[in-house]
């Protein structure tokens, strides 16, 4: 049986809980200054994005709606893996203003295959706001509106990124003790 992990896998918190709430506020600032007077839609990849979509459109101050798609990955995204859609978007995005909302953007092919897919939907603009950036790691050019933190490679969970399904519940960014990602 696997280990639970707990917070005490944690090596250290990368990101605190209010300088990451204060980031988030920024980015909903921005957010509400750079839209006014339109109604954008927040898209936002489940399961990790939730904790900063939900903080992130309680920081924005102009109406906006908020949508999800859900992806299953076969194979390494390095090494060509496939990306297959398991939940779509409910709402039509057709002439819409769209903010994707990601969590963490690492290589970059994901994110490159869903703006591929969310622009065929034909949205009057379509932007990235990113809570964690690892662009060291970055293999595709991606256009990132709005960013929250760009940090090392180092493998990061809390605020609604996991190893493993744990840890998404901790209210900061921590990086693993390296015995724990084993």
């Amino acid at each position: 049986m696997e280990r639970v992990l707990t917070p005490e896998d944690v090596a250290e918190v990368l990101v605190p809980r209010n300088v990451l709430q204060a980031r988030v506020r920024e980015l909903g600032a921005r957010i509400s200054s750079d839209y006014e007077g339109r109604e954008p839609v927040l898209v936002t990849v489940l399961k990790g994005g939730l904790f900063f979509m939900a903080d992130l459109c309680r920081a924005v101050d102009i109406d906006c709606t908020l949508d999800f798609m859900a992806v299953s990955g076969y194979g390494p995204a390095s090494f060509g893996g496939v990306v297959r859609i398991t939940k779509d978007l409910d709402e039509d995005i057709t002439g819409r203003n769209v903010i994707v909302v990601e969590d963490i953007i690492d290589t970059g092919l994901t994110l490159n295959y869903l703006l591929g897919v969310l622009r065929a939907h034909g949205p009057a603009s379509l932007e990235v706001c990113v809570l964690l950036d690892k662009d060291v790691r970055r293999i595709v050019d991606l256009p990132i509106a709005y960013r929250g933190f760009s940090i090392t490679d180092r493998y990061v969970v809390g605020y609604g990124l996991d190893h493993r399904q744990y840890l998404r519940n901790l209210p900061y960014v921590a990086v693993l003790k390296e015995e724990a990602v084993r």
